[in-house]
């Protein structure tokens, strides 16, 4: 509700910023998606190193 309110504020004070960054926004999504996803794999990728070597700790109870 609030990024509502602030999107209002902006329209009324300067409205071609506005109407710009509504025009801008879905491709500077599509831009950063890849690095999203990258982060996401980067992040999966050092989980499982993580869960591999605590794996024999798990086994033994050792917290």
């Amino acid at each position: 509700m609030l990024t509502f309110i602030l999107w209002c504020i902006l329209f009324i004070i300067c409205w071609p910023i506005a109407i710009a960054a509504l025009i801008l926004y879905p491709f500077v999504w599509l831009l950063l998606l890849p690095f999203r996803l990258l982060g996401f794999a980067v992040e999966l990728s050092f989980d499982l190193v993580r869960n591999i070597f605590m794996l024999p700790f798990r086994i033994l109870g050792v917290k």
